[in-house]
């Protein structure tokens, strides 16, 4: 039986678009979305390619993805060809299926259901569609939030679809993110012989009594949404490799996974206080990745609920666990976000696969969201 959704998640993964390369998919979403009456407007920058389409006008909702995929890993332990998409008893083989090309032609092919059926309908649908997002994401989704918001365009509600459901599809939808900054802390010490300590001063043992400290610390009790503030200590290293000589210096890398309960300000307060009381030298650099968002309950929750309940016939739990995503940058467009996607149990993994029936259930909730909405 022909399925439209199942025929272009295979179209999809058949392209090997290892990030930052497209390998030709937005070309294919294009030519669908323009023969239903879209406005494309590519965003390419550098070695990403990015769209921005629309179309109708008013109140608008965005679908939001990437159609850049993770290496494949060892190709060979794959029960097929990672980029020849297999159905094997009712579950879709392929890098990307789940991470997040099955998301994608969802959207595509909802959005083809929804014109047919309203023609003319009252809001503005679009779509922001990524090459760059499972890597370094510096060209893609947050450079063109900055055009989009340069020239104040609008975008009230924004369903992003990464794979956030856990057991059955809508079972979880992620209606925010926590956010994430790392810094990098070099301690400065005096190399020396492990023999003379006087003539040293050792940045590991200076160190530790911080580090105890910096583990040791509740950042905050997180809230009805977020849980507490979690830092973990990432990368350690120090030394010459030598077992006689005292290292000059100690490198330690941690990141936090922050609630709204903190900002980023605050945290480099904290962390700087604790080092200077400590009475260490040392250099610290920081790299915010996001910040964290929530979308409360409104229009768009709602949809998204009744649209899971509609057909799954299950309440969805709202969470904003997990890493970071692309929402973070769309929420400062002021608009709600959420995601909304396929299981997540094979993302990133070796034999990737979602069930094909879930692919065509998503299209059915997109589908449903997008009427609800705008039209």
């Amino acid at each position: 039986m022909f399925c439209p959704v199942i025929e272009l998640t295979q179209q999809l993964i058949r392209r090997p678009s290892l990030s930052p390369d497209d390998a030709g998919c937005q070309a294919i979403m294009i030519e669908r979305l323009q023969a239903i009456g879209f406005t494309i407007e590519p965003m390419n920058i550098d070695d990403t390619l990015n769209f921005w389409a629309w179309r109708g006008q008013g109140e608008t909702l965005a679908f939001a993805g990437h159609t850049d995929v993770v290496p494949t890993g060892d190709a060979s332990r794959w029960i097929n060809p990672p980029f020849e998409p297999t159905i094997r008893d009712g579950m879709l083989f392929g890098r990307g299926t789940a991470d997040m090309k099955g998301s994608l032609a969802a959207m595509v092919v909802a959005a083809e259901r929804f014109v047919a059926a309203y023609p003319n309908h009252k809001g503005r649908l679009a779509f922001l569609i990524t090459s760059d997002e499972e890597a370094s994401g510096t060209n893609g989704t947050v450079k063109v939030v900055e055009r989009l918001m340069a020239r104040k365009e609008r975008l009230d509600y924004c369903l992003v679809g990464e794979p956030s459901s856990t057991e059955v599809v809508g079972d979880v939808v992620k209606n925010g993110r926590r956010g994430s900054i790392t810094a990098n802390l070099t301690v400065h010490g005096v190399q020396g012989h492990v023999a003379y300590p006087h003539l040293a001063d050792n940045p590991v043992h200076r160190a530790l009594p911080a580090l105890n400290e910096l583990v040791a610390t509740e950042w905050d009790q997180g809230n009805e949404f977020f849980p507490a503030t979690s830092m973990q200590i990432a990368n350690v290293q120090a030394g010459t490799g030598s077992n006689n000589v005292i290292p000059g210096e100690l490198f330690v890398q941690f990141n936090f996974r922050f609630s709204t309960e903190l900002t980023d300000a605050l945290i480099k307060q904290r962390v700087e206080e604790l080092l200077q009381r400590h009475q260490l030298r040392y250099t610290l650099e920081w790299k915010l990745s996001g910040q964290p968002f929530l979308t409360s309950r409104g229009k768009l929750v709602d949809a998204v609920v009744n649209a899971v309940a509609h057909y799954n016939e299950i309440k969805p739990q709202l969470l904003t666990t997990g890493g970071t995503s692309d929402g973070r940058f769309i929420a400062r467009m002021g608009a709600q976000v959420v995601e909304l996607g396929p299981v997540n149990a094979t993302i990133h993994k070796i034999n990737e696969c979602v069930k094909a029936s879930d692919l065509q259930l998503l299209s059915r909730m997109y589908q449903r969201i997008m009427e609800q909405l705008v039209a």
